[in-house]
């Protein structure tokens, strides 16, 4: 793995915490200054090592099923102010994207302990 960004977006939501993007390499992590929502363009700073080391297995977690999707959108995130999840992955080079519902009945199976791991490393990162 190259790096692994993980985040949440809600839009009909006021505060730092509505939009949250994070950036995870093997040795260091970093979040997002912009949070734009739907972004396509981030600015990373790296943060500490402490939350690095609270966050760096979530890596285990991440679904390989996921990069054989043709799909990119799971459900309809944010569609009714429930948030999503975005994820991108790279590896070698070749990067992939995701946006997910954070309504469970909407999404496959194979991806709610992944993200539910994810809204646990952002809370994780925000204490």
């Amino acid at each position: 793995m190259d790096y692994l960004i993980f985040g949440h977006f809600h839009g009909e939501c006021e505060g730092e915490g509505c939009i949250e993007t994070f950036k995870l390499t093997d040795k260091k992590l970093y979040e997002d200054t912009l949070d734009q929502y739907n972004a396509e363009n981030f600015e990373f700073i790296e943060l500490s090592s402490e939350k690095f080391v609270q966050v760096k297995d979530i890596i285990d977690y991440f679904p390989n099923k996921l990069l054989n999707e043709k799909d990119t959108r799971f459900g309809c995130p944010d569609c009714r102010d429930q948030g999503g999840v975005f994820i991108q992955y790279s590896e070698n080079g070749i990067v992939k994207s995701w946006r997910i519902d954070k309504d469970k009945d909407v999404i496959p199976e194979y991806l709610h302990s992944f993200i539910d791991k994810v809204n646990e490393k952002i809370r994780l990162i925000n204490k």
